[in-house]
């Protein structure tokens, strides 16, 4: 064998890195990409998810009503 010849790659290029929950014994493979963001899954994540952030904004009251 050449010295100068690369070795093969144990990972296929296509394919992207896989992302563990870092939440401690926790064996769950990251899929979603809000949840790759934070680091951990729905279950463990230590704030809470609600989808969107809900802003109640004071109104006044319609007339008439």
């Amino acid at each position: 064998m050449d010295a100068r010849q690369q070795k093969a790659l144990l990972i296929d290029p296509g394919q992207r890195a896989r992302v563990w929950c870092k939440a401690p014994g926790c064996p769950h493979e990251l899929t979603d990409p809000e949840s790759k963001r934070r680091g951990y899954g729905p279950v463990c994540d230590p704030e809470p998810r609600t989808g969107y952030d809900r802003r109640d904004v004071d109104q006044d009251p319609i007339p008439g009503l």
